[in-house]
């Protein structure tokens, strides 16, 4: 497991060491209320594994009371593919469930809450194949990640289906953020549309 924050009353606040576990799950907060990262249980042998990557009943005994409707999945050929940061606006905001299947990222969330203790400030995860790690991510957070190796697949669950109309995003590069995106020479990997979302300074108020 890696984690970060950039604030260290945050990291180190009342949250900070809470656990819950249920069946083969167990969940850690992050220092922001609400994102949680996941450990499952894997049972092991000669033939490989098996893993429970979703049960309804533990999922909710430990924190994640979302209701998921769609299940989404995206291959980065190259390292250094940066997707975000995304959300969607009331009423059809989306709490994600995010894990990797094959590869390796950083994952990135803004709390956007504005009546939030943390309202701007962000946490960061490693998450990986080998890991088998997810990666709670409620409404009222920015979501974005960054590649780390080639011909990584990331899959996440979404609580509503898209909606242009509420369709909205963070610019990955805020300075006033300044998220911990690895360096890399000539920048990261985007998408036009990333590369013109706004600051937080110039977002209207959204949840």
């Amino acid at each position: 497991m890696d984690a970060t924050t950039t604030d260290e009353a945050c990291r180190h606040g009342p949250l900070a060491g809470f656990v819950r576990s249920s069946g083969n799950v167990t969940a850690r907060p992050l220092g922001i209320d609400g994102p949680l990262l996941l450990s499952i249980r894997r049972f092991g042998d000669a033939r490989g594994y098996f893993m429970e990557t979703y049960s309804e009943q533990n999922f909710r005994a430990v924190g994640v009371s979302a209701s998921f409707v769609q299940d989404n999945q995206s291959l980065s050929a190259h390292p250094g593919t940066l997707r975000g940061m995304h959300f969607q606006l009331p009423p059809r905001a989306q709490a994600k469930l995010v894990r990797v299947l094959r590869g390796a990222i950083l994952d990135v969330v803004v709390d956007l809450r504005r009546a939030s203790p943390t309202f701007g400030r962000h946490v960061a995860v490693t998450l990986t194949a080998e890991g088998a790690e997810q990666f709670y991510v409620p409404a009222g957070f920015a979501h974005g990640f960054v590649t780390l190796v080639p011909d990584t697949e990331v899959a996440y669950k979404v609580t509503d289906y898209y909606a242009p109309e509420c369709d909205r995003g963070l610019a990955w590069d805020d300075p006033e953020l300044a998220l911990p995106w690895p360096a890399r020479p000539g920048g990261p990997v985007l998408s036009e549309k990333d590369r013109k979302h706004p600051c937080l300074r110039d977002l209207p108020a959204a949840f």
